[in-house]
């Protein structure tokens, strides 16, 4: 059966640093998916007490346009957040993987010889 995973010591990281950085990536992500979601819940509740309370008599369109804007903006900031520390701890994977098997193939070719 072959090796899965090699623990060739010549590589240049250090393969439980990067599997630790991927595992706070993803941990980090949700982290500040829970965040920008509580902020979220918590603008729509100020919003919706503003309105029940009248505070937006009087104000123009653009102040209205500018007031709700703002309620998707800021999830949307914390859900690119979230994609790129996912991205970064799956690339970190993939990267590992790519290093792994690159020098497996190699070591194939080299017996093969």
């Amino acid at each position: 059966m072959e090796d899965k995973h090699s623990n060739f010591s010549g590589t240049y990281y250090n393969r439980d640093t990067v599997l630790r950085l991927a595992s706070v990536a993803r941990l980090f992500a949700w982290i500040v998916a829970c965040f920008y979601s509580l902020q979220w819940i918590l603008r729509v509740g100020i919003f919706a007490l503003q309105l029940m309370r009248g505070l937006w008599p009087g104000m123009g369109f653009t102040d209205y346009a500018q007031n709700i804007l703002s309620l998707f903006e800021e999830p949307l900031r914390g859900l690119v957040y979230f994609i790129v520390l996912q991205g970064v701890a799956q690339a970190l994977l993939m990267f590992m993987d790519l290093e792994d098997n690159t020098r497996r193939v190699a070591r194939g070719k080299k017996e093969q010889l």
